[in-house]
């Protein structure tokens, strides 16, 4: 039987009344100074998990993707293809490892004390990111964030397809699963905060009462001039 594994994708309806309002973060270089996925790669490769052909793929997508020369979409969607075959368990390990030994140290200081200002004042504290729910997870867990909305992946008797579940949480899905979220908890949109790097997440930005670029790619840094958004460099 075909079951779908949606961890963090919760909207978790009337849960957090109490906050105040919400602030949305991205994980992938906003959160992580690197794209989460080739790191899984990288530490795959190093276990004999994957082939070095899947790991010079992985590294020439993520070249496409710095240079906007291939539609960001296409390549979430050929990152997420390597699981197929592979069982939870061992994704769950294997993002535990990668987190204790690359992740976890790429994380800046300036992002644990913005995370802590929020909740300081009673904010509800997400992951809003297309990453792979597992490795969201284990860092919310170590940031004592809220919540995760994110990527679910497709899997069948605790084996993965390597096909996303639903849509990928990119682009227009994500500002609708962030509008979602707020509405299912009664907050206002423009007290919601949103951070994150990359011009692909403008649809977001765009909707949020206080969007925060953070080490913001050459578009997103001059739309933020031009909406004299405030940029933060972690």
């Amino acid at each position: 039987m075909l079951s779908i594994t949606l961890m963090g994708n919760t909207f978790s309806e009337n849960k957090y009344q109490d906050k105040s309002y919400i602030a949305f973060f991205d994980l992938d270089k906003t959160l992580v100074r690197a794209n989460s996925s080739v790191i899984l790669l990288r530490v795959a490769y190093s276990k004999n998990l994957i082939s070095v052909k899947d790991v010079l793929k992985a590294l020439w997508l993520s070249l496409l993707f710095r240079l906007n020369l291939r539609d960001t979409e296409k390549i979430i969607s050929n990152m997420v293809r390597w699981l197929s075959g592979v069982d939870e368990n061992s994704l769950r390990e294997l993002v535990s490892d990668a987190f204790e030994e690359k992740m976890k140290n790429l994380i800046p200081e300036s992002a644990k004390s913005e995370i802590r200002s929020h909740k300081n004042k009673n904010a509800h504290v997400v992951i809003l990111s297309s990453a792979l729910c597992p490795v969201c997870r284990i860092i919310a867990d170590y940031l004592n964030m809220d919540d995760i909305i994110c990527t679910g992946l497709e899997s069948s008797g605790g084996i993965y397809s390597g096909k996303p579940a639903g849509r990928l949480c990119f682009g227009k899905e994500k500002r609708s699963r962030l509008i979602d979220y707020c509405e299912k908890n009664n907050k206002r949109m423009e007290d919601a905060w949103f951070y994150s790097d990359s011009t692909d997440d403008l649809p977001s930005l765009e909707i949020v009462g206080h969007p925060v670029c953070v080490n913001p790619d050459r578009k997103l840094k001059t739309r933020a001039a031009e909406k004299k958004w405030p940029v933060y460099i972690w």
